[in-house]
This record gives C-alpha cells, structure tokens and sequence, in this order.
C-alpha cells in the first residue's frame, strides 16, 4: 500500500492537521461544560479521542465531495470546514444555528460543505452515503461519497446491503468505521466475533484496509488511497480505522464497563498529544507554535460561545417552517 512520506507535508499543512484536531478536541469539551452550565439541552456525544479519524479522510477529500454521520458527528462536521459559532448556536437551540434549532447535536447539517448531515440512527448514513455515490456517478462528476460509522453499525443490515450495492454498481464511496472498541456499551468482542473489522469487506469483492486511528497520518494515508480509486472508477473500498473514545457513550456516562487499565494505555496514545510530540521531535515544530494554535483555538470559541449565547430562541410558529408539506384531499399535512 502507498506510504505518505512525511516530508511531502509541508509544515504549515502539519501545523493544520494537529489545529483541526484540537479545535474538535476543545470544542466538545467545552461543549461538556457548557450542559453542565444547563446552556445546552440534550443529549451530547462526544468526539473526543477520535480526531484523527475525521481530520486525517476529511485531509483526503475536495471540494464536491459528500460525508455522511453519525450520531457522534461534531469532529466529522468541524474537520469539514464547519463554522463552530452556527455548530454552538444549533447545540443551544438558538436561531442562527445550522437546522436553526430544529436539530440540535443529532441532526446538523451543511450541504454547502457537503456535509450530509448527522443521524442519531445506528447506520443510518451508511445508505444515504451510498445513494449519494450512486448520484455522482449518475452524473459523472469525478467526487466521492464517504460515510462514518461506528464498529457497531456494522451488524447492521444496512452496513451489509449498501456494500453489496456499492460494490455490485462500482460505487465511488468510502466507508469509514470508526472502531472505537465499544457499540454504545457494548465490547466489539461480545457483539462480533470477527477482530478485523475490514474483513467484512472480502464478502463484498472490495478491498478492506486498516488505519491507525490514532495517527492522523496514517488515516490520511488510507483514505488517500481509497479516494484516488473511488475517483478513478474504481468502487468502493471499506477502511478499519482502530481507535478510542476517551470518554462514555454519552456525556454523562461514566464508562464503568471499560476496564481502567484499558482506558489509561488508550489515553497514553491520545492522538493529539502524540502528534503534537512528532512534530516537535521530527518535523522542527517550536512548542510556541503549538501554543500559538491553542490559544486561537480558544479565542475562536470563545466566540463561538458569545455568537451562540447572543442569537435569538426561535419564536414558537417558526416550528412549522422548514418543514416538509403535503396536501392531502385539500387538508395541508405537516
């Protein structure tokens, strides 16, 4: 499999892969703070732990190509190029948020970015992603389709149908599993007995292949490869990234079922502390510069927060725009 050399990175575009994961990074974690504060309703799920999974296939992608979520979709969107004022303002029910309050963490949405949407259903994206990639290729516009998806989704039948259909059409799509060990609070081991996750993808006569999802590097390297063979017609490809969600399956679940040693060898390879080590030690990065990014990240969402706390609530007859309408017998349903 092709290697990405390192030295073919400028240290600019580095720079940029360790800022986009700790923009995710922080963003959910002040995201926890302020529910907790009571600002923001709902349920949350966090990203944290995973951000080298989104940063390093959204690093792979142009400009017309499509993702689909999850239901733990914050990374996926903010590595997409998301505005994180909008993403705060929909988390707080708030106006200028992107579903303008109507979707809250489990549903937001920017087609602009391509960004397909979230979805709070367990596989739900898998199809959605692959009738996308089916729409590219209708229209032969030389874009991907990549679809996110936990370790869980992938009993789903909606993991095996789309594959089959992905791989049977030649589709351009890249199906990411994010397999953080754990369906909700499951262990993979007790709900699949396969280990490799990629296998899956020999039942379907597409290639399977494994990233270091703690690597941003790595990620990228895997789903540089499968892009460039989506776009040259070449079907679709399943990539493994293995990795760890430093926290429960919800903000708020404490994680009981995870062994604590298992949790701690985890922590010590925390992608972004790691990467942030490389770049010091290989790659001529100053600590200052690091800290340079952390410090505007913080400034950008902290404004992102302010942005969020000054947009207006909707007003409630605005819960009947947006919505999808059909007559029936002249009566209007909604």
């Amino acid at each position: 499999m092709e290697r990405v050399s390192e030295t073919e990175l400028s240290p600019e575009r580095l720079l940029g892969f360790y800022r986009d994961m700790l923009l995710i990074r922080r963003f959910e974690e002040r995201a926890a703070e302020l529910r907790m504060a009571g600002l923001i309703p709902g349920f949350l799920h966090p990203y944290i732990g995973q951000e080298a999974v989104a940063v390093g296939v959204c690093a792979a992608l142009g400009r017309d190509d499509v993702i689909t979520s999850t239901h733990r979709g914050h990374g996926h969107m903010l590595a997409r190029g998301a505005d994180p004022r909008r993403m705060y303002a929909e988390l707080y029910a708030r106006r200028d948020g992107y579903n303008r309050a109507k979707g809250g963490s489990l549903h937001m949405i920017d087609t602009d970015l391509g960004f397909l949407g979230a979805n709070g259903i367990v596989g739900g994206g898998i199809p959605l992603a692959t009738g996308a990639g089916l729409q590219l290729k209708r229209t032969g516009v030389k874009a991907v389709a990549v679809s996110f998806f936990g370790d869980g989704a992938t009993n789903e039948g909606a993991f095996h149908e789309s594959l089959n259909l992905a791989s049977l059409w030649t589709l351009p799509v890249l199906y990411v599993c994010e397999n953080n060990l754990y369906g909700e609070f499951t262990r993979q081991d007790r709900h699949q007995t396969v280990k490799d996750i990629a296998v899956r993808a020999g039942s379907y006569a597409m290639p399977g292949a494994i990233a270091d999802g703690n690597d941003v590097l790595d990620v990228y390297r895997v789903a540089r490869q499968a892009v460039a063979r989506a776009r040259a017609g070449e079907g679709p490809t399943l990539v493994e990234a293995k990795t760890y969600r430093h926290r429960g399956h919800y903000e708020g679940d404490m994680g009981a079922y995870r062994p604590a040693d298992e949790v701690a060898e985890w922590l010590e390879r925390d992608p972004i502390l790691t990467f942030g080590v490389r770049l010091v030690s290989q790659h001529g990065v100053g600590q200052a510069a690091l800290d340079e990014v952390a410090a505007e990240v913080e400034t950008t969402l902290e404004e992102a927060a302010a942005f969020a706390e000054a947009s207006p609530h909707p007003a409630p007859e605005e819960a009947l725009e947006d919505v999808y309408r059909e007559t029936y017998g002249g009566m209007a349903l909604r």
